[in-house]
């Protein structure tokens, strides 16, 4: 059991670095304030990138999706409608006229 484990450990192991120039007091004050939320600056930082590229990454297209992964066979008898559905509706811009005052 304890072989598994090391093994799993190994196919998670970080194999690339990203050596940044940041302000020495900035650094320090980063790395001191996570040793008193008992975690590590990288453990943050990688946190912080994983976050940011999922936020920010752009979103595959639905005709991208359904390339990449097909639809199962009950949702591909499903009217090409239902897709069009499940977009937003544009938001339409429209100015309020004011009769004037009588």
């Amino acid at each position: 059991m304890g072989k598994q484990k090391s093994d799993e450990k190994k196919k998670k192991k970080k194999s690339s670095q990203l050596v940044i120039r940041i302000d020495t007091g900035e650094r320090d004050a980063f790395v001191k304030l996570c040793d008193a939320l008992d975690t590590s600056a990288a453990r943050e930082i990688r946190r912080f990138m994983r976050d940011w590229v999922a936020a920010h990454a752009p979103k595959p297209d639905v005709e991208e999706q359904a390339v990449a992964a097909p639809a199962p066979e009950s949702a591909a008898a499903s009217p090409p409608e239902a897709v069009a559905e499940e977009k937003p509706a544009a938001k339409v811009n429209r100015k309020r006229v004011v009769a004037p005052a009588a």
